[in-house]
């Protein structure tokens, strides 16, 4: 008899105990999202989801075995918003790897915590939305004239700066609580410390009359490694 346990979590089917609500997995990520969307990764625990859901912790597990299981599944149910252009004609894929970039940001703005899970879920499972982009990218960066290696290394290389700025973002968001007051304090302080060190003290100055990032600086940053991509193109 095959170990229900390793198989594939969509297609295990969930069982339910008599009295107890009927759950779809459908359901239970839809609901996971919703509470690490609201309160962050700490708050998730098969226990809190099954309260969530109208049902006891043991439901749950009738869909996913293990926690670890049901982050793979939200992380690839985030990876599902993200929309990745077409591109036959060489010209465009700059353009579309742009809007492509643009896309993984603001699903990680929506959804913050995701930063702090997508190195390990990366490893450990490939889900299909997750393969669908990364197969679709890379189909971006081969029309651009690049072989499959050279254009994964590209991915890996754009993948790197958005969700390192995006993360970032996430991350000044969450320390201010969308108070410019805090912010501004924040960089007055850092200022003040940095009096021995003349440029870092002009660049927190500079940054705090400026005001927050926005999208320019994303475009900007995304600009420049996709120069040094293109410079690479035909070597």
């Amino acid at each position: 008899m095959p170990d229900e346990a390793a198989a594939p979590p969509r297609s295990r089917a969930g069982r339910r105990r008599k009295g107890e609500p009927a759950l779809s997995l459908d359901q239970i990520v839809s609901e996971a999202l919703a509470l690490l969307d609201e309160e962050g990764l700490d708050a998730l625990s098969m226990r809190r989801l099954g309260t969530r859901v109208g049902a006891a912790a043991t439901a749950v597990y009738w869909h996913v075995a293990t926690k670890d299981e049901l982050m793979e599944l939200v992380v690839d149910e985030v990876y599902g918003e993200i929309v990745v252009p077409d591109v036959e004609d060489p010209v465009g894929w700059r353009a579309a790897v742009t809007t492509c970039a643009s896309n993984l940001r603001a699903a990680i703005l929506r959804h913050p915590w995701i930063t702090s899970v997508l190195d390990e879920v990366g490893v450990t499972y490939r889900g299909p939305h997750l393969m669908r982009v990364s197969d679709r990218m890379l189909a971006l960066f081969e029309a651009a004239g690049f072989d499959l290696v050279r254009a994964d290394q590209a991915l890996g290389t754009v993948l790197a700066y958005v969700t390192g700025m995006a993360g970032a973002e996430a991350a000044a968001s969450r320390r201010v609580a969308g108070d410019e007051r805090s912010r501004t304090e924040a960089l007055e302080a850092a200022e003040a410390a940095a009096e021995q060190y003349p440029r870092l003290q002009a660049l927190y100055r500079a940054y705090r009359e400026r005001g927050p990032a926005d999208d320019d600086d994303f475009a900007d940053g995304l600009d420049v490694v996709l120069d040094g991509i293109e410079a690479r193109r035909g070597r």
